[in-house]
């Protein structure tokens, strides 16, 4: 995978299905606090490509935006100022680059958990 730079741009999409989350992010750049949302979808039926993706970003406005309609349509939201900074750097609809699975399974099971399911053929 190659390396991406950090850059500031806002980007926004609909956030409509019950698979998606999003991660918020209070980080403090140069003198101003912003604020970063940034939505992921995961469909674990999906046989052909079940790495989740970036559907959302954006910064201030637009994260607030993309929270509001997380809370709307009941999409788990997790705080993770790291986290969000990698995933910022990827485009929409990129898929999480394979370093990043790890974290990326440990948010999706604490949205799993908030919505009180279980991933398909999880034993408890």
């Amino acid at each position: 995978m190659k390396k991406k730079n950090i850059t500031k741009r806002s980007r926004s999409h609909n956030i409509n299905k019950p698979d998606d989350i999003s991660i918020d992010d209070k980080s403090e750049n140069d003198a101003a606090i912003a604020k970063q949302a940034i939505a992921l979808h995961y469909n674990e039926e999906s046989q052909s490509n079940p790495i989740p993706k970036v559907t959302a970003t954006g910064q201030n406005d637009i994260a607030e935006e993309i929270l509001k309609l997380a809370r709307e349509h009941g999409i788990p939201i997790h705080e993770d100022p790291d986290l969000a900074v990698l995933l910022s750097q990827l485009e929409l609809y990129e898929e999480i680059p394979e370093a990043l699975y790890r974290v990326v399974a440990e948010v999706l099971a604490f949205a799993y958990i908030a919505a009180g399911k279980a991933p398909k053929g999880f034993k408890s």
